[in-house]
């Protein structure tokens, strides 16, 4: 009998994605980020600074926010190349949020946190005028203010309770995330944290989903959360005092966060940011041990890089960057 041949076929790669260093200018430690187009990019961090870049990343204008040289701005959220608001840490007074509206040429105080045990997490906007901050809970809930005037004012919204020792982590500014017009989560951690609040009406009103992520310490939790649609999303974290550990550090959901699994793989390490490519269909993850990419929708995982960044932000995969401790900015490479 005739024999066909053997074909052998070339094992099929996926593209090598990498992270290219970029000099910012500045040796702040950076937590937070914000793209606005290819070209537009914020950034923030320690000693009241921020950075600004009009052309991708090749260069970037660090500076300090008169008279907010103390504060460390962890999050940062841009509507375009000239507005943008910052938001500080700390307790009381210390947590606050400023915006400008003229590319940092000036900045208005618009909001100090109003309870002087209260300590902010995290800011976002669905567009330039409706927003969410979230902070840690003060007598026993969370604290959730929302605007509709682009932050000119603020109200206070009512949240489930908090757990004891529950709170959020104002690590990449992504602990808090919105999707469409009025959708919105929020993740925890701590003793009895990792858990996943959700709204459908703009804060209004939540429900709560526990998470497989790990909550054993005051330093582990989620960190960060993000969705593909509105039914698929990851959320990431792990211990930040163990950065190499790979426990317990990921959440997937396909029903809008109603219940949450942990999938088959997971991140090699603590991870402070996720954030989803919808033009590659792929999910990159960082932390302070590394970056970690997946093509199926969180199961399987690749590091696909070592260095230290806190938070993320993608306008596409051919326009992405990381920032990190030191300075640390990085543009992501992907053929």
């Amino acid at each position: 009998m005739r024999t066909l041949p053997i074909l052998l076929l070339p094992a099929v790669l996926m593209p090598a994605q990498s992270w290219a260093p970029l000099n910012s200018g500045s040796t702040a430690s950076l937590r937070g980020v914000s793209a606005v187009s290819a070209g537009v990019v914020w950034a923030s961090g320690t000693g009241g600074t921020y950075l600004r870049t009009t052309d991708g990343g090749q260069t970037w204008r660090a500076a300090a926010v008169p008279g907010a040289g103390a504060l460390d701005f962890r999050a940062v959220h841009a509507a375009d190349q000239g507005a943008a608001w910052l938001l500080s840490i700390g307790t009381g007074d210390q947590s606050r949020i400023y915006k400008t509206a003229d590319a940092g040429l000036t900045w208005q105080l618009q909001l100090t946190c109003p309870h002087p045990k209260g300590f902010f997490d995290a800011l976002t906007f669905w567009d330039s005028q409706h927003g969410l901050v979230l902070g840690d809970p003060v007598d026993g809930h969370f604290m959730v203010l929302a605007t509709v005037d682009g932050g000119a004012h603020w109200q206070a919204l009512e949240t489930p309770p908090a757990m004891p020792q529950e709170g959020a982590f104002a690590a990449s500014g992504t602990c808090l995330t919105v999707r469409g017009k009025r959708e919105a989560w929020f993740a925890t951690g701590g003793p009895r944290g990792a858990r996943v609040f959700h709204s459908a009406d703009a804060g209004r009103h939540w429900t709560v989903a526990a998470t497989p992520v790990r909550n054993d310490t005051a330093s582990a939790g989620i960190f960060s959360l993000a969705f593909s649609d509105a039914r698929h999303g990851i959320a990431v974290g792990g211990d930040y005092s163990k950065p190499d550990d790979a426990r317990q550090n990921i959440a997937v959901t396909e029903d809008g966060g109603r219940t949450w699994t942990e999938p088959p793989g997971h991140p090699q390490g603590f991870r402070s940011a996720v954030a989803f490519l919808p033009d590659r269909r792929l999910w990159i993850v960082t932390g302070t041990s590394g970056s970690d990419v997946s093509f199926d929708q969180g199961k399987t995982w690749k590091r696909f890089d070592n260095a230290a960044y806190n938070a993320l932000a993608f306008v596409s995969s051919k326009a992405g960057w990381a920032v990190g401790p030191k300075g640390a900015i990085a543009a992501f490479r992907l053929p």
